[in-house]
């Protein structure tokens, strides 16, 4: 997994996200410290990056089941490397699903291979872990078969301002495993509506 950085350059992989020892496998437990970053995350290097400024992810496997993607911030009490994401998370960007009554439902992550997004601009400085998840939802019509995709990179955010974040939000803890846009039948019937999961975006 590599970071895309503020001037449009993916990093090398691992660089700046933290590696995982499951390799591409998901988390599945809502109720496990694996959904903060992702089973056995190891540090890694901390990227600069200008709060107002686009930044991102980038696989080497393009999304390829049915689901729906978070970005979330939290904020290190000293450093960054140092921090295991057991403080407040708040989300900053997200992709669902399109629906439209019950005739279909669709999803604009697939075939996504880079994500990018905005880290809003009022954001104060520090450093951050900066995390994304997709969530595939394939099987996701019994507890537990809802796959959480995870990394989480680490930044070091200058240029911010004194906006103060909201929601925040605990990982684990901001999920249940019967929460309507995780325990979800995608096939039939066909959802009239979904629910995004998690709370709602924070943009400064």
């Amino acid at each position: 997994m590599g970071f895309s950085d503020q001037w449009g350059v993916t990093t090398t992989a691992f660089q700046y996200v933290r590696q995982s020892t499951n390799w591409n496998s998901p988390v599945t437990d809502v109720t496990s410290n694996d959904l903060r970053c992702n089973v056995g995350a190891t540090t890694a290097s901390t990227a600069n990056v200008t709060a107002g400024s686009t930044v991102g992810f980038a696989s080497d496997q393009a999304i390829f089941h049915p689901g729906v993607l978070n970005v979330y911030m939290s904020k290190a009490p000293s450093t960054a490397a140092s921090y295991d994401g057991s403080g407040k998370w708040f989300k900053i960007y997200q992709i669902s699903a399109v629906t439209n009554g019950g005739t279909s439902i669709t999803w604009p992550t697939d075939n996504l291979a880079t994500v990018t997004f905005k880290i809003p601009a009022s954001t104060p400085n520090g450093q951050y872990l900066l995390r994304i998840e997709h969530i595939a939802l394939h099987s996701a019509s019994s507890s537990g078969g809802a796959q959480f995709y995870i990394a989480c990179a680490q930044i070091n955010l200058t240029g911010g301002g004194n906006g103060s974040p909201s929601p925040l939000v605990s990982i684990p803890g901001v999920y249940a495993a019967t929460d309507p846009g995780i325990l979800i039948n995608i096939y039939w019937p066909i959802p009239t509506s979904y629910q995004q999961p998690g709370p709602t975006v924070w943009t400064g």
